[in-house]
């Protein structure tokens, strides 16, 4: 360590000598894993996420809370900025609700397809061969919303920043979709614009925004998903050794 970099340090550590010492604990669970071992484990894995699609074709089989609950704690694994764990997610079964949701949603929808969309961005979606009817919402048997807290509240109604939610709940999101289909079901990312009514709705507070509407459960005998192809490592990578 350079004199710069120690003096850096001790500037840093000064204004923070107000604040108690963080707590530290052992990595825990850790196992270092034969190179052999490892490569088998990410090649199965990716195999798996390999066939993972998305549909908007569901059956309305049920499907037990407990495995929404199980998804949900997988996204809450994902790391966050300052560790403030800004996600909030909302798992509606309720018919009636999923109703309003759907009722809402293709209110906002048909708006945007019809005169908010440019043709660019019409022309972007139509090979996914979108548009403003919603049958998913009502089709799953879960819809999950899930919420962005864009700060915390304490018990006086004070405001506790958050640090980097955008981020922190994008890993959260692709940790549930993860989830998901590692179980055996099938879900799909909806994001109708704009999504206030869904705080309103959901009767949740000014603090958080929806972010994504993921509906939940078994794919239908009959589905379908979009002729497409996902890009090659080289169009996605980069490696500089």
């Amino acid at each position: 360590m350079t004199t710069s970099d120690a003096d850096r340090l001790a500037e840093y550590k000064a204004l923070t000598s107000h604040l108690p010492p963080p707590r530290f604990v052992p990595l825990p669970h850790y196992r270092r894993r034969p190179e052999a071992e490892m490569r088998a484990r990410a090649q199965a894995f990716h195999a798996e996420m390999a066939e993972r699609r998305t549909t908007r074709h569901f059956a309305a089989d049920p499907v037990p809370r407990e495995l929404i609950e199980l998804a949900i704690r997988t996204a809450g694994t994902a790391p966050s900025g300052a560790h403030g764990q800004p996600w909030r997610f909302v798992a509606v079964a309720d018919a009636a609700t999923k109703q309003r949701i759907r009722a809402a949603t293709e209110e906002e929808e048909y708006k945007t397809y019809t005169s908010r969309m440019p043709d660019a961005w019409r022309e972007a979606l139509h090979p996914l061969g979108t548009d403003h009817v919603k049958e998913h919402l009502t089709d799953a048997p879960w819809v999950v919303v899930l919420f962005a807290q864009k700060y915390g509240l304490g018990a006086d109604g004070s405001r506790r920043k958050n640090y980097y939610v955008d981020e922190s709940v994008g890993i959260a999101a692709g940790l549930f979709i993860a989830a998901v289909h590692h179980m055996g079901l099938v879900t799909l990312t909806h994001t109708p614009n704009p999504m206030g009514f869904l705080r309103d709705l959901l009767g949740r507070g000014a603090n958080e925004k929806a972010v994504l509407v993921l509906p939940v459960g078994y794919p239908r005998a009959d589905a379908q998903v979009p002729d497409l192809e996902r890009l090659p490592l080289e169009a996605i990578a980069e490696f500089r050794v």
